[in-house]
């Protein structure tokens, strides 16, 4: 059968993605399950992070976010049998690509799938959900009457992370990068409930004219943000022109408030002295989002499996609600995936015809 997988170069930006014939092994494990993938969902790969791990493959398997049939469970597996739906994350240390046709994974990285949930949705949600849950619940200590600022808050993370603070009691705000995100940020509303927007307000930082710390600054009074995720900071002033939209790390520090946390994505963040003696004046905490821990400590395990389960159960009640685009078949996975990785499109999503 045929998997996505990236073949590593010197450079990230040599990585190229290719379809590539593999074998699903014949006897399973004592805890393993086969899965019959329906759906499976294409994020960025994070090649660098491979690398400090010393997983040394020439391919790399691409497609880690998996929804499936259970065709065959392994003699010692008790949360699964035969033709139960599943949802899932290919450990970070596999060899299989979940585009293949079937895959193998420990009993312990699946979760039930609700029978009325569409494939494509549960597939689209489970890593970002994943994400959200750490940076709100694990990182953050999110708690009712909070404000929280969602920087690209039109992202499919960046929805997730809106639709669950504002489920419990939340007040957000969310920059947009462009016109278009905005009238969406200001159109989202609970799927239940008052029909009110989720975003309290909208900081549209595509519009010159406009400025996030101000804003931020406005909304809470002059007491700043509670909690901030951002989705990538600017280090310096002379930066690419697609990180032009990215705050300044001083910047966050700066509408940040008294006991404040701000979750980060950026792996390289630096911050000078006069930083971090802004952030201990304030009582103020920093955090680096890395949902791959979960996968990393056995001693996580049931926790990581309590998140999945929450994840899918609010999917199914409609309190999560990915923003997804159509799915594509195995054949564009390729150019797809490209996309992907160059961040020219956020997320795909691949059905097994």
């Amino acid at each position: 059968m045929k998997g996505l997988y990236c073949k590593v170069g010197e450079t990230a930006a040599e990585a190229k993605f290719v379809i590539q014939e593999t074998n699903v092994p014949s006897a399973l494990g004592s805890n393993q399950v086969k899965v019959q993938v329906k759906a499976c969902a294409l994020s960025p790969l994070d090649i660098k992070l491979h690398e400090d791990l010393k997983f040394q493959r020439d391919l790399v398997p691409v497609g880690r976010e998996i929804v499936g049939i259970v065709l065959q469970v392994g003699p010692k597996v008790t949360f699964f049998q035969p033709d139960d739906e599943v949802v899932g994350i290919l450990p970070l240390d596999t060899a299989m690509s979940g585009l293949c046709d079937a895959v193998v994974i420990n009993e312990h990285h699946l979760v039930q799938k609700p029978e009325k949930l569409r494939w494509v949705e549960v597939a689209g949600a489970i890593r970002d959900g994943l994400r959200v849950y750490t940076a709100l619940h694990t990182l953050a200590r999110m708690a009712s009457g909070h404000t929280l600022l969602v920087l690209d808050g039109a992202s499919p993370f960046g929805v997730l992370a809106i639709q669950l603070a504002h489920y419990h009691g939340v007040k957000v705000l969310a920059s947009a990068l462009s016109s278009e995100d905005q009238k969406f940020l200001e159109q989202l509303q609970p799927s239940v409930g008052v029909r009110e927007s989720l975003v309290a307000r909208v900081i549209g930082v595509w519009d010159a004219k406009v400025d996030l710390v101000d804003s931020c600054l406005e909304e809470t009074g002059g007491l700043g943000v509670d909690i901030v995720i951002d989705s990538g900071v600017r280090l310096h002033e002379e930066e690419p022109e697609a990180r032009r939209l990215l705050p300044y790390k001083h910047d966050i520090i700066t509408l940040l408030g008294v006991g404040g946390h701000w979750v980060t994505t950026e792996q390289n963040l630096q911050l000078d002295p006069p930083d971090s003696r802004s952030l201990f004046l304030k009582a103020a905490s920093l955090s680096f989002l890395n949902e791959e821990v979960w996968g990393a400590s056995s001693a996580r395990q049931g926790r990581y499996l309590h998140i999945m389960k929450d994840i899918v159960e609010k999917l199914s009640t409609g309190t999560l609600r990915p923003q997804l685009e159509d799915p594509v078949p195995l054949y564009d996975a390729t150019v797809s995936m490209e996309m992907v990785q160059k961040k020219q499109v956020r997320k795909r999503l691949v059905i097994q015809l």
